[in-house]
């Protein structure tokens, strides 16, 4: 092992020792390059720490192995990943949430994007195609997935994520009711696992407070959180909490249009009208961008909530056909049937009412 590194593993050992953490995170977030430099002994240097008593150190060892542009040894990382967070020293890491939150962010894109046969699409990174896809498997599982194994597959890269994520906001959060930026990519892993529970003791607390992360937070984070926390639950059918998360979404302070908000505001119109037969008003707090831009990028959605409150089924469905390309292409339809359904519901219901 060549001698900075050496002096590296050595400064690591004392200051954590010592228990000068604020010392220890200088000295990790100065080391990128030099542990960037030296990739081939950095294993080397993985088995002279202890990962409870150096999880710094080892922190900042796996977040550069993580970030180079190609990983040779995949499987090998993420036991290595997974061990470390499994068994790190929770009040260590907190020192270094947002390095610790940025290794669970490259475990998680990792996962989405891994090119194997029969894993995610190309393109996925991109966060438009990300969601499309994303409601797309929703409604139909077998999606993009013609031979059965494939489809296996499919699940099976996101699923192996789900635990590792879970123990990493764990050891992240102060309290229970403290948001994370890890918890976006959880409900994210969820969705494309199509394994939507072991997100239910994440989303089923209200949030009081942001894990700041050291200035890392960024607002998509908690878009995110709340737009796929909203697609867990409307694909739960609990409705009601689906609504809220949608809420949570669209009325955001911002100062320009997000995607995530748009998305957003299309299922919360859908979804209202499923569970209350109307639109529900967003509160008054709710930024103007709504109305300037986020409204005129959703007129379809709009006639549909007008066409559905004069309880008019055939209308209903001619104006679904008309709009069918546009809901097929937000990979909305199903959402849009629910709504068909409920209609018909809803009607059914009047009519027993007025016969008594």
């Amino acid at each position: 092992m060549a001698s900075a590194l050496e002096q590296f593993v050595n400064s690591v050992r004392q200051l954590s020792a010592q228990g000068q953490m604020t010392q220890l995170c200088e000295l990790i977030n100065k080391s990128g390059e030099l542990l960037a430099k030296n990739l081939s002994h950095l294993d080397t240097v993985l088995g002279a720490l202890d990962v409870q008593e150096h999880s710094l150190g080892v922190l900042a060892v796996l977040f550069v192995k993580f970030s180079m542009p190609s990983v040779p040894d995949f499987e090998t990382l993420f036991s290595q990943v997974q061990l470390f967070i499994s068994t790190c020293n929770g009040e260590h890491i907190r020192y270094a949430t947002d390095t610790f939150a940025g290794l669970c962010h490259q475990l998680t894109n990792a996962l989405v994007e891994r090119k194997q046969e029969g894993e995610l699409p190309e393109g996925l990174g991109d966060l438009m195609l990300l969601h499309r896809e994303l409601l797309a498997r929703a409604q139909d599982p077998a999606r993009s997935c013609p031979r059965p194994q494939l489809r296996r597959c499919h699940l099976s890269q996101p699923l192996r994520g789900i635990g590792v994520l879970r123990q990493a906001i764990d050891k992240m959060q102060m309290n229970t009711n403290q948001l994370t930026s890890v918890h976006a990519d959880l409900c994210q892993l969820c969705l494309l696992a199509k394994c939507f529970k072991p997100a239910l003791p994440y989303l089923d607390v209200d949030m009081m407070d942001i894990c700041k992360e050291n200035g890392a937070y960024d607002a998509r984070h908690f878009l995110c959180y709340y737009y796929y926390g909203g697609m867990l639950y409307t694909g739960l059918k609990d409705f009601e909490r689906a609504l809220y998360f949608y809420e949570q979404a669209i009325a955001t302070p911002a100062m320009a249009v997000s995607h995530i908000m748009l998305e957003s505001y299309k299922k919360y119109i859908l979804v209202s009208l499923i569970l209350l037969g109307k639109v529900q008003q967003l509160p008054k707090y709710t930024s103007q961008i709504v109305g300037r831009f986020i409204k005129p990028l959703s007129n379809a959605y709009h006639e549909l909530a007008q066409v559905y409150s004069t309880n008019n089924p055939s209308e209903l469905r001619n104006l679904v056909t008309k709009h069918s390309e546009t809901f097929t292409r937000d990979n909305n339809m199903g959402l849009v049937k629910q709504c068909l359904s409920s209609l018909y519901k809803k009607n059914i219901q009047r009519l027993t009412k007025s016969g008594r």
